[in-house]
């Protein structure tokens, strides 16, 4: 759904929908499952503490109806599912009150942090150290990036890592027994294509870096390359100005 289809959407026939689930990569994973089944936005998560949280879309009705239905049976199959709810034509003070009112303002002027297209992977322990240590063992055995890190209570802690499918299955496996060694591990998500709705509730939004750093040239190499440039030529031309049998 487009930004300005967005803004034409009647709040009549419009409706909120949330999934809750004990699990931040859970509710990742289910939020995922809910974009690709139906034509929904993603508003973002509410995270209550004891490892709650909650995904929360917008839509037309039966849209949303859908989508819940299919994060609904995503959670079931993660063990993780709390409780669901679809509350059709929302009074704009609900929408007002719920932290879910900055993003709708974001959706509705048309900002949006938009990531390279890498695969997502979610990592979760109980644990900090073993979530620090687990994070340093992903980063060492595969070509992945550290996006960020998510808290939800419980001792619930989540590394976040960016990158191609194949090095994010690698990085995911590392830190998952790592994690074990250290503490706890609790569960974790690997999402090949998120899409853009996804990417802009994630922490990775924040932390990304698009742009490349660029390489600082010591000073010593740019007097060294200096003194080549400025070294008198070594008259080849004049070599070859002279007949082969005269040489």
């Amino acid at each position: 759904m487009s930004t300005s289809s967005f803004q034409r959407d009647d709040l009549s026939g419009s409706a909120l929908g949330m999934v809750s689930t004990i699990s931040f990569p859970a509710i990742v994973g289910t939020a995922d499952m809910m974009l690709k089944s139906a034509t929904v936005r993603l508003v973002g998560y509410e995270k209550v503490g004891n490892g709650f949280c909650t995904a929360i879309v917008r839509g037309q009705i039966t849209d949303v109806r859908m989508a819940v239905e299919a994060g609904a049976e995503t959670a079931r199959e993660f063990g993780q599912l709390v409780s669901t709810i679809v509350i059709p034509r929302p009074y704009p003070n609900l929408e007002a009150i719920l932290p879910i009112s900055t993003k709708l303002s974001q959706l509705t002027d048309g900002r949006y942090s938009r990531l390279s297209n890498q695969a997502i992977g979610l990592l979760e322990t109980r644990g900090f150290p073993a979530m620090v240590g687990s994070a340093d063992m992903m980063l060492k055995s595969a070509d992945v990036h550290l996006a960020g890190y998510e808290t939800i209570g419980a001792g619930l802690c989540t590394a976040i890592i960016r990158g191609n499918v194949a090095d994010v299955a690698i990085a995911i496996e590392a830190g998952m027994y790592e994690a074990e060694r250290i503490g706890e591990f609790h569960t974790l998500m690997i999402i090949p294509r998120p899409l853009d709705d996804l990417e802009d509730t994630l922490p990775t939004s924040e932390y990304w870096i698009e742009t490349p750093i660029p390489i600082q040239i010591p000073i010593s190499l740019q007097e060294q390359e200096q003194e080549l440039v400025q070294m008198p030529n070594l008259e080849i031309a004049e070599l070859e100005t002279i007949p082969i049998n005269e040489r």
